[in-house]
């Protein structure tokens, strides 16, 4: 009798810590369907993300490439790469995939090759922008008042502060409020993207299907569905309460010490939006049983990058630092048949290696083109190791749609299970950590301490960037060049039609 081929179910949950999560140690109860699901489960305790963010995150995750591999200019998939979707549909599966309308994982970017059904979610979603949270700024007098006030504003000395906070807080008041949370939410909810999910499961019989989902609820700005909240314990937030606390924690005229009076309260709206995921996941796992695909399915959880809280001073997932706040993620990966248990080592698991061990266990051949290897076999046989996962990024590219700001420096990360070094590039830095002294990363080691630690990752990372150089694709490289400067000259003659008529 042949036996039924297993079909792959993928979830990544944009902004998600590993840290956050109950199956991860935390103690606040994020995650309780997943934590019960982690006890037939594999889970990394050290699962690294190979770039961050999410444009420097999923080359890895979907391609098993690293993310600069192809230039620090080429975003996203090459034409016609090689990818877990496409893989899966050369083997004859049925291939979807349903996102919350990230933008830097569109079709905009590659993102819908190999896929037979691909929802992104953008037709509803806004432009494209940087972390802005701001009220709108009043009209009329008000709005020349101010203008003439912001002319002044860096000649008012210690009067500044005490300018802005009146500005924002009269922004904030005088601001039109949406009569909910849901009308302030500017991805679709974790559970309108598993609905889709579920009714193309059932519109696809017992044929072996790859799924992958993308999920935004803990990304910024963070307004949770008032559900989750409850499910926390947490009070109930009124839409204002809300929209003030994010604004307040996006406002760039406050230092750290200012800005952790809020932390608390930011961090618990992050909270219930992972909480409304595992939620989801629930019901994603439910809807697979009654259509008799569980135990023939290889199920995986995971994250494209974490999420800072001021643990280094910042906020948010900028790319220029790659701390373990950033970098670690959750991995959770069951796989029928298999003896789940959790990892017994802490050796770091790059996601480079994540589509690889995914085909593998779901017995599938893994593209050749791909960087990334199968430890499917590790990973079931419980082997301990000393793996390196290096995560990279262009530093200060907070906002890629602009070409010009992919070209600025790379930013390095070289991880072992105990020592991390992070390399800068412009100004040339390095910093080697401790991680079992030092876990929050809080002070590095002096230049003359454990040279021969520092020498081994030093000489990881310049083979590493030789590699990217000389093993280049260069024919995907061109192809990918050709398509965006397509699509910047179809954008431009839009503009330009559009400010014609």
């Amino acid at each position: 009798m042949t036996e039924k081929r297993k079909s792959i179910v993928l979830v990544t949950v944009d902004c998600l810590r590993a840290d956050h999560c109950g199956f991860m140690g935390y103690q606040r109860p994020t995650t309780p369907y997943l934590d019960s699901l982690a006890a037939e489960s594999f889970v990394f305790p050290a699962a690294i993300v190979a770039g961050a963010p999410t444009y420097y995150s999923f080359p890895a995750i979907l391609a098993a490439r690293y993310p600069l591999a192809l230039g620090r200019d080429v975003l996203g998939l090459g034409p016609d790469e090689p990818n877990l979707a496409s893989a899966c549909k050369q083997a004859g599966y049925t291939t979807a995939a349903f996102g919350a309308a990230n933008p830097y994982i569109s079709a905009r970017f590659g993102y819908d090759l190999g896929f037979d059904t691909f929802r992104d979610f953008m037709e509803d979603a806004p432009a494209p922008r940087e972390h802005s949270e701001t009220a709108t700024e009043p009209g009329g007098v008000a709005r020349r008042l101010n203008r003439r006030l912001q002319r002044i504003r860096p000649t008012m000395g210690p009067l500044r502060m005490i300018y802005d906070e009146l500005y924002f807080r009269y922004c904030q008041r005088s601001t039109p409020m949406a009569p909910s949370l849901d009308g302030l939410r500017r991805f679709p909810s974790a559970d309108v993207i598993v609905d889709d999910a579920c009714k193309w499961l059932r519109s696809i019989g017992d044929t072996p299907c790859f799924l992958w989902l993308h999920l935004m609820d803990p990304h910024s700005p963070y307004y949770p569905k008032e559900e989750a909240l409850a499910l926390l314990g947490s009070r109930p937030v009124t839409p204002y309460q809300a929209r003030y606390l994010n604004s307040y924690w996006n406002r760039s005229d406050l230092g750290p010490p200012r800005l952790a009076r809020r932390r608390e309260e930011i961090v618990a709206l992050y909270d219930a939006g992972i909480r409304w995921v595992d939620v989801q996941m629930a019901r994603l796992t439910q809807s697979l049983k009654q259509l008799n695909r569980w135990n023939d399915c290889v199920f995986a959880v995971t994250a494209d990058h974490g999420e800072e809280f001021l643990d280094h001073g910042g906020r948010f997932h900028p790319p220029s630092k790659l701390m373990e706040e950033l970098i670690h993620v959750p991995l959770l990966l069951r796989a029928p048949g298999a003896s789940a248990t959790a990892r017994a080592n802490d050796a770091p698991f790059s996601l480079i290696h994540l589509a690889s061990t995914l085909l593998d266990a779901a017995r599938l051949p893994v593209p050749s083109e791909f960087q990334g290897q199968s430890y499917w076999r590790q990973t079931a046989g419980a082997e301990s190791g000393n793996e390196i996962a290096i995560s990279e990024s262009v530093a200060n590219c907070t906002n890629p749609f602009r070409p010009e700001n992919r070209l600025g420096p790379r930013v390095l990360s070289v991880r072992e299970s105990r020592f991390k070094l992070m390399l800068f590039f412009d100004p040339p830095e390095e910093h080697l950590y401790d991680l079992a002294a030092d876990p929050r990363e809080q002070s590095p080691l002096a230049p003359t301490a454990q040279k021969a630690v520092r020498r081994r990752l030093l000489e990881t990372a310049r083979e590493h960037v030789h590699r990217s150089v000389e093993q280049r694709n260069w024919q995907m490289r061109l192809q990918a060049r050709l398509q965006e400067l397509r699509l910047e000259w179809s954008t431009l003659s839009n503009d330009v039609s559009a400010a014609a008529s």
